[in-house]
């Protein structure tokens, strides 16, 4: 620990060794028994395979500022981490490392495979955690979580054995998004759509008498899967041809023309394929007229048709090839191009297909309406409140949730078929023998469970269910979810379906959904626009310290956050001016007598802190974080450096500076955790808590004194009155100013103002301050008005400015004011310009006039006092 100050805070020496500090002492430890009242924040999980990025660094700088705030303020904290074992994302980063050495994931069997995947996760996968200790979370590491890990793992499997055995877990051959690449089914959320440019084909289908129907697709090898041809009932083109057939010209299939509601007239040609097996609508529609729905695509995205020529090609080949044999056949009628939205794997970005395809599905309505009803009596409140709107409206329209993966890592489904009757067995321990008729010859589900299943429970799993442990006792439900708006349907409705379900209360008590963050131009950043921001290199250039706070600072609740590196450089200085006072304080005020009375200046001080303290806890109990930076900031740079150290240098008191120090140190601490722990071990002696991160939050005194907050805003507005006119007439700091106060100002300031008169001779330059009733002998002099205060002043230029060279400088600058004037006068009475000119330009004349105007008072007034 240092003893002293070195010059200059460099962020690298400090952070790495006071975060040791904390962790060896066990400073983020959380205690089941603790009588206190509990806080709770389960950290959203990152993927196993993840690195730090600045959505991480915002989502864990909020939680580490709440967390933080409320340790200090004496609750039982407790802010579980851990990671997710990221199905898709860590089975694609194994597959790729195996490739790299010449293996197919498929050459191998399933134990060798996960056991590479599980020797990488001990190698790598822990990257993030570092990177969020590198950030400053104070995260009891003692309790990190991961969704593969026993406990959790029994958690999963006493979920799943319950829901179905309430029926709400069902086996069912249904159309999902199938990833090709990924070769899994994916849940709807787990698509993302994307505008991309391709081309709408039209062709026609034959009807064997000479005339045809034609219809437009924008997938042409789909039409192997056809099984009729869809119009509106509504549409007299086609009145005549419903209940025909028409002959598929390539499987020479005969096709039924059905009608359907569904159909839009308006699209196409007003007639649509029908493809029930590979299309979201179609498959609906193909259910309603109970159509045959053959699977033409397999679980790579070929065609799969046997006695086919197309049997075995590519999804997209098999378009180009059945584009052209249409033409061949002369039923190729056109092609446009056409701007669409397109499914894409979130994982791969490989363009997804449906698929009919045998899964698991979870029930959801009867999870969801508790759900909704949680949120609607207020049990879980939103921040901010608008996105209780967004959560309501799709848990509203939900549908059931597609559970099982074609994955070989995650959590195996625990269900196992009997080979010689059968039977299902479904139990949470690996059974020796079936169930019904005892055979030993099972063979278990080879899906896994969708990675959002395992951390549907995160917030009662990771504290010890579905054993009944001190910490679920204690710490659930969980205080706040701290996280992005675009998990709010994978992730935070999933929780509350299964914390109401399984606990019987909401995982929490407020969900806050921060913003994303953009780069300065507001665009979303990305890796192909080139302006991602890595946050560890920002952390490298200007400290962590800086970097937190600019964070917070950025995040306005409900409004995106522009991160501008100028901005977080700007705060790196606001690190260094803290540094800077603490040095002042060590340096030049620790060998001076301390007084026996208070002065204005340390009375006043004391009053505002405990104004920005009261202020503070407001905003921090209502995630206003930028609200809480700029208190801070303002409070730190602006009165507490600038105005209360420079008036230490009149009349020192350095037990009641360091005091105050001390309390900033505690109130910027949750912002800032590094620096001020770094200041509080350096400077403060006979410490409370060994550390700043255990020691108590501030409170507000009961009662302030409003007679002080007036007199020093007097003595404040008094030297900011004559700094003003010093630098609005150019008067060089070396030159003091002799100065008498008005006789029409009032007794009682004149009284305050000679009170605390050296204030305003060390801080304003003044040489002599005089009262109205003294006999003083000034020539040439000017009255200053100081506002909001009944008092003036009476300026002596005696010695000051060479007062002919002052006219003349002045005299031009009005003279240029006044041809502005006349000129813009002219222009703005012209009837001919007023007709013609845009709107804009007119305005901004308009503004510039009042501004030449505005000027040309105020140099008239000047050459007057002169």
């Amino acid at each position: 620990m240092p003893t002293e100050l070195t010059k200059n805070y460099d962020p690298k020496c400090v952070e790495t060794r006071i975060y040791a500090e904390w962790e060896n002492a066990g400073c983020f430890g959380a205690d089941a028994t603790d009588c206190a009242p509990p806080f709770t924040i389960v950290i959203p999980p990152p993927n196993v395979t993840g690195v730090l990025h600045m959505g991480h660094a915002l989502d864990n700088t909020l939680q580490d500022i709440l967390v933080r705030y409320k340790r200090m303020s004496q609750f039982a904290t407790l802010w579980v981490p851990g990671t997710d074992h990221a199905g898709i994302a860590t089975q694609n980063v194994v597959e790729k490392q195996l490739e790299k050495e010449g293996i197919e994931r498929k050459s191998m069997d399933r134990e060798a495979f996960l056991k590479r995947v599980w020797e990488w996760k001990e190698k790598s996968g822990g990257q993030i955690i570092h990177q969020l200790k590198r950030l400053g979370a104070s995260c009891d590491w003692s309790r990190e979580r991961f969704t593969m890990d026993e406990g959790l793992s029994k958690a999963v499997r006493q979920v799943f054995v319950t829901l179905y055995k309430e029926n709400l877990i069902y086996r069912s051959n249904y159309l999902v998004s199938w990833c090709p690449r990924c070769q899994t089914a994916l849940s709807d959320l787990e698509v993302e759509h994307e505008n991309i440019e391709g081309k709408i084909v039209y062709f026609k289908y034959p009807l064997g008498d000479g005339r045809h129907i034609m219809v437009a697709t924008t997938r042409p090898e789909t039409m192997l899967g056809d099984t009729a041809i869809a119009v509106n009932p509504k549409d007299k083109r086609y009145k005549d041809f419903i209940g025909q057939e028409v002959i598929h010209p390539l499987t020479q299939a005969r096709l039924k023309i059905i009608s359907d509601s569904y159909v839009d007239q308006s699209f196409g040609t007003g007639a649509v394929k029908i493809t029930p097996a590979h299309d979201v609508n179609d498959y609906e529609l193909g259910k309603r007229h109970q159509l045959n729905m053959p699977t033409i695509l397999n679980e790579v995205g070929q065609i799969e048709l046997p006695n086919s020529i197309y049997h075995g090609l590519d999804r997209f080949e098999a378009r180009n090839k059945i584009i052209e044999d249409l033409k061949a056949l002369g039923l190729f009628e056109k092609s446009e191009p056409h701007q669409h939205a397109v499914g894409h794997c979130q994982r791969c970005r490989t363009i997804i297909e449906p698929r009919i395809s045998d899964q698991w599905f979870v029930k959801i309505k009867s999870l969801a309406d508790p759900a909704i009803a949680a949120v609607k009596n207020g049990q879980t409140r939103f921040v901010p409140e608008h996105w209780t709107d967004t959560y309501l409206s799709w848990m509203e329209n939900i549908r059931d949730w597609c559970i099982s993966r074609q994955l070989w890592w995650g959590h195996r489904i625990p269900v196992w078929y009997c080979q010689d009757c059968d039977h299902q067995t479904v139990s949470i321990e690996d059974p020796v023998e079936c169930e019904s008729c005892a055979s030993p010859k099972l063979i278990q589900d080879p899906d896994v469970l969708d990675t959002w299943f395992s951390s549907a429970l995160w917030p009662f799993s990771t504290l010890g269910w579905p054993d009944a442990s001190p910490d679920l006792k204690k710490f659930y439900p969980t205080s706040v979810l701290v996280t992005g708006f675009d998990i709010i349907f994978f992730w935070v409705a999933r929780m509350m379906m299964m914390g109401l379900k399984f606990m019987k209360a909401a995982p929490f008590e407020i969900v806050h959904i921060h913003a994303l963050v953009r780069d300065e131009h507001g665009k979303k950043m990305s890796k192909s626009k080139g302006n991602v921001i890595d946050p560890l290199v920002l952390m490298d250039q200007y400290g962590t310290d800086a970097f937190r706070f600019a964070l917070a600072s950025f995040s306005i609740q409900g409004r995106d956050i522009l991160l501008s590196v100028k901005r977080i450089e700007g705060y790196r200085n606001f690190i260094t001016k803290l540094w800077n006072a603490g040095r002042f304080l060590r340096q030049s005020l620790s060998d001076k007598p301390i007084p026996d009375n208070p002065s204005l200046a340390d009375q006043w001080i004391l009053e505002r802190l405990s104004q920005v303290t009261e202020e503070l806890k407001i905003t921090l109990e209502s995630m206003k974080f930028n609200e809480a930076a700029d208190l801070l900031y303002q409070f730190i740079w602006h009165e507490y450096c600038d105005w209360y150290l420079e008036m230490q240098k009149v009349t020192p008191n350095y037990k009641v500076a360091l005091h105050a120090f001390n309390t900033i140190l505690h109130l910027l601490h949750p912002l800032c955790p590094f620096v001020t722990e770094e200041l509080y071990q350096t400077l403060i002696e006979n410490k409370p808590s060994p550390f700043l991160m255990l020691s108590l939050f501030p409170k507000a005194q009961k009662q302030s004194d409003s007679r002080v907050l007036k007199t020093f805003d007097l003595i404040q507005s008094l030297i900011e009155s004559i700094r003003n006119f010093r630098s609005e007439n150019k008067i060089a700091p070396s030159k003091k100013l002799t100065i008498q106060i008005a006789k029409e100002s009032s007794k009682t300031n004149q009284d305050l103002a000679m009170t605390h008169k050296p204030y305003v001779l060390s801080l304003a330059g003044v040489q002599n301050l005089f009262t109205a009733d003294q006999s003083v002998s000034m020539d040439k002099t000017s009255k200053l008005q100081v506002q909001n205060h009944d008092i003036e002043l009476i300026v002596s230029w005696e010695g000051l400015i060479d007062t002919n060279a002052e006219k003349e400088r002045i005299t031009k600058q009005l003279d240029q004011a006044r041809q502005d004037q006349k000129f813009l006068e002219t222009r703005l009475q012209k009837k001919s310009y007023r007709d013609k000119a845009p709107k804009h330009l007119i305005e901004r004349d308009e503004q510039k006039l009042k501004e030449a105007s505005t000027l040309v008072k105020k140099y008239e007034s000047e050459l007057k006092g002169l």
